[in-house]
């Protein structure tokens, strides 16, 4: 029969997050809270954090009276019934597999998560090799993001993008917003390689071209201090496809940040029809990539840390590869089976499979970790 031993992870820390659990719960009801937006929003974050948890843990503790019941009328020595008692034995022994069930599931619960889970993502596509093939599979990714956008509830919107006349782009720079929008999209950053044989290619030879995906987690105004000294501000009319839809007006937006220098950072936003609007959003854009700037550069300084992390994000480093001929998306961060997915659905926006079996290598390696560092302790 499953085990029913304590958890592998101090009690006291579940009582602790069940008691934090508490506190945010009368916090929302508290009139001060829904008079401050920002603290509202905290709380609600935390208690949608928490909820799992507390909800497996009250869960546990009505399951464990269920199961001293059950365990004392097997034991009754007046109950002589057999199949009461057989009734009985299967009853315990269903109950010690979903406590079993629950303590994985609070083990997991209880792993690190990314303070950018919950922030909204800066999502870049650059071509790579490949020239106009490369531009083009930088649209065929874009559309397969926008559709996994909308099936999570996600926005996504392109802020600027670099088209070309074949219908590519050089350059996409996109926002997805929602709850959990970098949670959904930290796995996309790296080298997208796709294998097929381009509308242009008249003797049907299979050419490899790449894609560079960045993904930006938005930064905290208290995460980043920009210095409007060091940025200056261009705008300049919209570059459309042309028709109705081209924008007659100065209102696009580029931001440069310390220009001339070696830190030189250029943004560009030409979406919206509003120059504000647009001012702020590169603004935005430009905070991100200076947090993610200081990410690779803390990255580097603690390579230590990097073994937490299923691939180290870093953007050189080949991810996935789009087999066309095969019908097969090939995840290089995995192994086995799970990491080979029919191309027809991923292209088609069907990414959660190849995301969940990255989360689940990342929380298994993460449980590994533990148990070696719990092995070094007691040493």
């Amino acid at each position: 029969m499953p085990s029913t031993r304590a958890l592998p992870r101090p009690v006291s820390r579940l009582d602790e997050l069940a008691a934090e659990f508490g506190k945010v719960e009368r916090a929302l009801g508290d009139p001060a809270a829904l008079a401050d937006p920002r603290e509202y929003a905290r709380l609600t974050r935390r208690h949608r954090e928490l909820l799992p948890l507390v909800t497996l843990l009250r869960e546990r503790d009505g399951l464990e009276g269920d199961l001293r019941g059950a365990r004392e009328l097997l034991t009754d020595p007046d109950m002589r019934d057999p199949e009461l008692r057989e009734l009985a034995a299967g009853e315990v022994q269903a109950l010690e597999a979903r406590l079993a069930e629950i303590e994985s599931d609070l083990v997991v619960l209880l792993l690190p998560t990314d303070p950018d889970d919950a922030k909204d993502v800066i999502l870049e596509l650059r071509a790579g090799a490949g020239g106009a093939e490369a531009g083009l599979f930088v649209m065929d990714l874009l559309r397969m993001y926008t559709r996994y956008a909308e099936g999570l509830g996600l926005k996504l919107s392109v802020l600027d993008a670099s088209e070309s006349d074949l219908g590519g782009a050089s350059k996409v720079v996109a926002e997805v917003t929602g709850d959990g929008a970098f949670r959904a999209f930290r796995w996309e950053r790296g080298v997208h390689r796709v294998q097929r044989v381009p509308a242009t290619e008249s003797q049907g030879r299979i050419h490899t071209s790449t894609v560079t995906v960045a993904v930006l987690p938005e930064a905290d105004t208290e995460e980043v201090q920009l210095d409007l000294s060091e940025v200056r501000i261009d705008v300049f009319r919209s570059q459309g496809a042309g028709g109705q839809g081209v924008n007659t007006t100065d209102s696009a937006v580029r931001a440069v940040y310390r220009a001339g220098t070696p830190d030189e950072i250029m943004v560009v936003c030409q979406d919206g029809r509003s120059q504000i609007k647009n001012r702020e959003k590169a603004l935005q854009v430009l905070a991100a990539r200076l947090a993610e700037r200081e990410r690779i550069a803390r990255e580097e300084r603690e390579r230590s840390d990097r073994a937490a992390q299923v691939g180290s994000g870093d953007r050189s480093e080949k991810i996935r590869t789009y087999n066309y001929p095969q019908n097969r998306v090939t995840d290089h961060r995995l192994e086995g089976e799970g990491k080979n997915h029919p191309l027809d659905s991923v292209i088609a926006g069907a990414l959660g499979p190849v995301v969940a079996n990255l989360a689940r290598a990342q929380r298994e390696l993460q449980l590994l970790q533990m148990g070696e560092e719990g092995q070094h302790g007691a040493a």
